[in-house]
């Protein structure tokens, strides 16, 4: 007996098998970059304001059709680069199709759950924000060189020490939701890095974002490899004592020197946070305490040096 598939069996199979192919989507997530892109004969939008609403309307229906969909960004610079490598004609669909599947594996990419576009679009320029910094930072470690004394590479010294160094700042902050942000002036703009964590008051560790994280310490080992005065500074929120709902801020920083960070005075501080570009003063933020800095013993310096 022959078996025989009936087309609905078919068109099931088919939107189940759909559901298992991922689809990829890259955008042009400002005004300038769909300029760019505009000069091509073959670029179908003339709004960007209605090029987003088809782009969301396409999100939209894969989800709706149990799709999982990753979303990139769209560089006009860089696909232009990427057809000249590979031979192709930028003014062709196919080779925007061929990008828009490296990008997805190479690039910065948030997945698209449902979100307004207008929501997803920031986490997007903050995910490829980051993983340039993050490009940026291996490649400085990758230049640091040896160590005169010794021949050692530096990188993986600068590494370890910048973990012990953030490890330490972890343990001395203690309980709360803190929020960390390291800074290096290697090149333009400088090096940034963000972490959050949130410590409990029975002194379990807190939970850190893995990728965040690996990015905080590169960045700080990049300071510490190359010797350069960058400077942390950590945002705590507290609930004041026998209150709900009262949250109260404290500033701290430390200044990178000698490959490990040094606490900042609370006048120091202050004065970071309450002095304009110009010099002049400017009112402290409301319900927020500027303390000094938590001193952080160094490891004993090696034979040679991060």
């Amino acid at each position: 007996m022959t078996s025989t598939i009936r087309p609905a069996q078919r068109t099931a199979a088919g939107r189940a098998l759909r559901r298992e192919v991922p689809s990829t989507a890259a955008v042009l997530a400002d005004e300038r970059d769909f300029a760019a892109m505009r000069r091509y004969r073959t670029f179908p939008f003339d709004d960007h304001h209605s090029y987003l609403q088809q782009m969301e309307a396409l999100l939209h229906t894969l989800a709706s059709q149990g799709v999982h969909t990753t979303l990139s960004l769209f560089d006009p610079a860089a696909y232009e680069k990427y057809c000249a490598e590979h031979t192709l004609d930028p003014d062709h669909p196919d080779s925007r199709t061929r990008y828009t599947a490296a990008v997805a594996c190479t690039g910065a990419t948030v997945p698209y759950e449902g979100q307004p576009l207008a929501q997803l679009l920031p986490l997007l320029r903050e995910e490829a924000a980051r993983q340039a910094s993050w490009e940026r930072a291996t490649a400085l470690l990758a230049r640091a060189g040896r160590c005169e004394e010794c021949g050692e590479d530096r990188t993986p010294a600068a590494l370890a020490r910048a973990t012990r160094a953030l490890r330490h700042l972890l343990e001395a902050l203690g309980a709360g939701t803190h929020h960390l942000v390291c800074s290096v002036p290697a090149g333009t703009p400088s090096l940034s890095a963000e972490l959050y964590a949130t410590a409990a008051p029975d002194g379990s560790p807190p939970e850190l974002a893995e990728s965040r994280t690996v990015l905080f310490c590169t960045v700080l080992a990049v300071g510490c490899a190359l010797r350069t005065p960058g400077a942390i500074v950590c945002r705590t929120t507290t609930e004041a004592a026998g209150t709900t709902g009262t949250a109260r801020i404290t500033v701290r920083g430390w200044r990178l020197k000698d490959a490990w960070p040094h606490a900042l005075s609370a006048a120091e501080i202050f004065d970071a946070y309450c002095t304009d570009d110009a010099g002049r003063p400017i009112p402290p933020e409301h319900r927020v305490d500027y303390a000094p800095g938590l001193p952080l013993t160094p490891p004993p310096d090696p034979h040679c040096h991060p």
